[in-house]
This record gives structure tokens, C-alpha cells and sequence, in this order.
């Protein structure tokens, strides 16, 4: 399965336009958060993602809502929306869960707590592929000198082994790659990575 895998987006028309053409060559494509900006520009960036036809996993970021991205991905017939949920695409689970994990200091962020996090991530096993917009702890969620990932997602990942574990939220972090045990995890960012599984 060839996955297009993207995050943080922030209201870039441009590199969404890219993304689509991009996906053409995809299997499945996932959007690990942040369309929006601050809840601003979240329909404009699905408008312009959803010329997508390849099956598309969305997590909702800090910056938009869930609720937001549901109705925003409404005619979007390719697109999956998951938060504490899977889906099972072309025989392969896909466990997303979304929002600011730990909770940011921003009120306007749309954030979970540790607690909530871990709730929501019992149902993580082994054959999933965990699409995130938080980073674990100490795991690609470097910000100058400080680690801004979660340990519940990291506990989470630790115990479940995914197949992989994909990511965004910290900007600084882009790109970097890092392992708990057998599953590999990877800040994304906007440009796309192209992964295989």
C-alpha cells in the first residue's frame, strides 16, 4: 500500500493543490491536522484537498475543530474523519486521533488532555496504523530545547506496537524520524512523504 502523508497545512492553497495532483500515485492518503489557522480558512483548504479520489484519512488538528472538519469534509466523499476511531481501508486499520495533546497553553487550541488521550487510545493494537496530529513524548517533538509530545500517546505506542505512527503539530520537528520499539514514527509536515506498508 503507497500512502501520500501530509500535516499542518495552515490555509496553504498552493501546497494543497500540489498534495492533490501528488495523490494521483497514492493508495491512501492521510492529513494528520491543522487545514486551518487559528479556525480560520478550514473550508477553503478541504475545498482544495478535495479533489482527492484516492481513500483519505483526517485527523483534526489544534486548529480546527472536530465537529468543524466533519462538516467542512461533507461532500468529500474519499475522506474518513477519525478521532479515538479507526477505519478499515483495502484491508488495512487506520486509528486516528487528533487535537493538541498535551493541552497547549492557546485557548483558543482545540486540545485534549493526558487522561483523555489515553482513554482514547485503548482500542490501539498492533496491526493499526496510528494517524496522529500530537507527536510522543520525546519522539519527534523537539521545540528548541523542549520535548512538547504526549506520554500518553508515547505509553500508548509503546504498549500497542502499530505498524507505524504518524504525526505533526510541532513545526520544529518536521521531517524527523525516531522509533518506539518496532513502530516507526514521523512528523510529517506539508511537503508530503511518501510511505510503504
Amino acid at each position: 500500500m503507497r500512502i501520500l502523508a501530509f500535516s499542518d497545512l495552515h490555509r496553504d492553497l498552493e501546497q494543497a493543490a500540489r498534495l492533490t495532483e501528488m495523490s494521483a500515485d497514492a493508495d491512501v492518503v492521510i492529513g494528520a491536522g491543522d487545514f486551518a489557522s487559528i479556525h480560520e480558512g478550514l473550508g477553503e483548504t478541504i475545498d482544495a484537498l478535495s479533489g482527492i479520489e484516492a481513500p483519505t484519512v483526517l485527523v483534526p488538528g489544534n486548529n480546527e475543530r472536530l465537529d468543524d472538519l466533519r462538516e467542512a469534509a461533507a461532500g468529500w466523499d474519499a475522506a474518513t474523519i477519525l478521532h479515538g476511531d479507526s477505519a478499515v481501508i483495502d484491508g488495512q486499520t487506520f486509528f486516528g486521533l487528533g487535537a493538541g495533546i498535551p493541552t497547549t497553553p492557546w485557548s483558543w487550541s482545540y486540545d485534549m488532555d493526558e487522561d483523555e488521550a489515553a482513554e482514547a487510545l485503548t482500542g490501539l493494537s498492533g496491526e493499526d496504523f496510528l494517524v496522529l496530529h500530537s507527536p510522543p513524548k520525546n519522539h519527534c517533538d523537539s521545540a528548541g530545547d523542549l520535548h512538547l509530545g504526549s506520554p500518553a500517546i508515547a505509553a500508548a505506542i509503546e504498549r500497542a506496537q502499530p505498524k507505524m505512527a504518524v504525526c505533526g503539530h510541532i513545526h520544529e520537528s518536521w521531517q524527523q524520524r525516531s522509533r518506539i520499539g518496532e513502530t516507526e514514527v514521523i512528523n510529517l509536515g506539508p511537503s508530503g512523504t511518501w510511505l510503504e506498508i
